[in-house]
């Protein structure tokens, strides 16, 4: 066995019988070389599909492609930005909300009648209690000043 300074990994390499080193692809070292590597290694799914489709820009999916989205300059901190109209917000409120309202897990019949039943006990529960309190402070304030 043989130990390559080359080697990026710092491992151990075999040599085959002719004294060569067996095709093995080494690490990239440039970031260009790494994005390369990854592209070629890419399953042939629909992204390659995708990728063979012309008719789609060359940039990423969330890039602007007009010429001059780089050179634009930074918008200033004390400008706001352009609001959308009232009814735009609110297709937007109620998308979300709804969005919101199917992540609610749903209680059933028997939850929710144990539920009700719960709350009902506890709201007579203190009601009592304040009952209570308010008498004994009634007839504690009737014999002093009384």
């Amino acid at each position: 066995m043989v130990v390559s300074d080359s080697d990026a990994s710092g491992g151990e390499q075999e040599q085959d019988g002719a004294g060569q080193k067996p095709e093995s692809p080494s690490r990239p070292v440039t970031a260009a070389a790494r994005r390369e590597r990854r592209a070629t290694a890419r399953p042939a799914g629909k992204s390659a599909a995708r990728a063979d489709d012309k008719t789609r820009p060359a940039g990423k999916s969330g890039e602007k492609t007009a010429p001059d989205a780089k050179g634009a300059p930074t918008p200033k901190r004390d400008q706001k930005p352009k609001k959308a109209s009232v009814f735009a917000r609110l297709v937007r409120f109620i998308r979300e909300v709804w969005a919101e309202l199917r992540k609610v897990i749903w209680p059933n019949r028997k939850q929710m009648v144990t539920y009700t039943i719960v709350v009902l006990v506890f709201v007579v529960f203190m009601v009592g209690l304040v009952s209570v309190l308010d008498l004994a402070f009634k007839w504690g304030i009737g014999k002093i000043f009384g």
